[in-house]
């Protein structure tokens, strides 16, 4: 069904145009009655009509799940299923928060000392020098290709010194939310989590790059970012739980829902992870796509490097040309520079790279 709908996108064959009325005072003959179009055709004829954006959408969410020759446009009963586990889910007190792990409570500490500009780069070291897992991940980054200049970096106090404030913003964001859950909780997990979580890490980095010049703060552009998909990651957890087995999950009608579901999850847990404020709206804001200018500029980014980091991860997998005019004719020259950047890293230490180009 994919591959039908964007021959159809890409359809360059004009229109025929109606045939003109005939100039006669003679009643036309009466048509006999057609039978209603198909729900299947009624869908497509919109997507024919939507926005690049929403087509780029589509397109990601089928190959999230795989479901590119699924001919079903709309919910089968196990989809169903799911999405009410959902909707029981996010309508409960938890809000869905209690399905994610805390962040280790070394990060937030690190995060408000972080957010100061005057912030002491011993004091820091010391505070990282409490997680082994950070201590092994500044090092690492510290001894990046991005950063080091043959010299072996064995130091905390050293690595902090290298990397500088954005760096280790940076770097202390993609650590705490990755991973966000076990991956061995089941085949959707196993399969669409990597997938989202590497999305995430494009969108954080076309976050940062589109925040340039902005009023916005640089950490929050990453982080929000960062943790646009932490709710639909955490959603595959009811998919793996909910799902028969027997009929596909994946349909685009469906898949509109996920979406929906996961941004309000989403939400939930960055309140309850006591986020700023800012970050927790520009989320938010994303499940309404018609309010344009109203939109915070936080959350003006968010929606542009989603979409740009999508179309970055669909040209990676060969399922559509970065450089299609089509996808270029509506965004702006910083937009598509860093469309472009996005497409031109072909190292898998994004966060490293970014940092480096400021």
């Amino acid at each position: 069904m994919l591959n039908w709908l964007l021959r159809l996108f890409s359809s360059d064959e004009p229109q025929a145009k109606p045939a003109a009325a005939a100039a006669t005072a003679s009643p036309a003959p009466v048509a006999p009655p057609q039978a209603p179009a198909s729900k299947v055709q009624n869908i497509a004829t919109h997507m024919a009509l939507s926005t690049q954006r929403d087509q780029v959408d589509f397109m990601f969410s089928s190959w999230l799940f795989e479901s590119e020759d699924n001919p079903d446009v709309f919910t089968n009963k196990n989809e169903d299923t799911i999405l009410a586990a959902l909707e029981a889910t996010v309508a409960s007190e938890e809000s869905g928060a209690h399905m994610v792990r805390r962040m280790p409570g070394v990060i937030p500490q690190l995060l408000q000392v972080l957010r100061n500009s005057d912030f002491s780069g011993a004091e820091l070291a010391r505070t990282i020098s409490h997680d082994v897992v950070l201590v092994a991940e500044v090092l690492r980054m510290a001894n990046s290709a991005a950063y080091n200049q043959g010299t072996a970096i064995t130091s905390i106090d050293h690595a902090v010194l290298i990397l500088g404030q954005n760096g280790l913003r940076q770097l202390i964001t993609g650590v705490a939310f990755k991973p966000i859950i076990n991956l061995n909780s089941g085949s959707f997990t196993r399969m669409v989590a990597p997938r989202l979580w590497a999305q995430s890490e494009r969108c954080a980095v076309a976050c940062a790059h589109l925040a340039r010049n902005e009023p916005v703060d640089p950490l929050d552009s990453f982080l929000v970012g960062l943790i646009h998909n932490v709710g639909l990651t955490v959603s595959l957890r009811v998919i793996d739980k909910m799902s028969d087995g027997r009929q596909p999950v994946g349909s685009p009608t469906f898949c509109n829902s996920l979406a929906a579901y996961g941004r309000t999850l989403t939400a939930n847990i960055a309140r309850e992870w006591h986020f700023p404020d800012k970050v927790v709206t520009a989320i938010a804001e994303q499940d309404d796509k018609s309010a344009g200018r109203n939109l915070s500029p936080l959350g003006r980014i968010l929606m542009m490097a989603d979409h740009l980091s999508k179309i970055d991860t669909l040209a990676r997998q060969k399922h559509l040309d970065a450089e299609d005019p089509r996808l270029l004719d509506d965004l702006t020259g910083k937009e598509i520079d860093c469309l472009r950047r996005l497409c031109a890293d072909e190292e898998k230490d994004w966060i490293a790279i970014t940092t480096a180009r400021q």
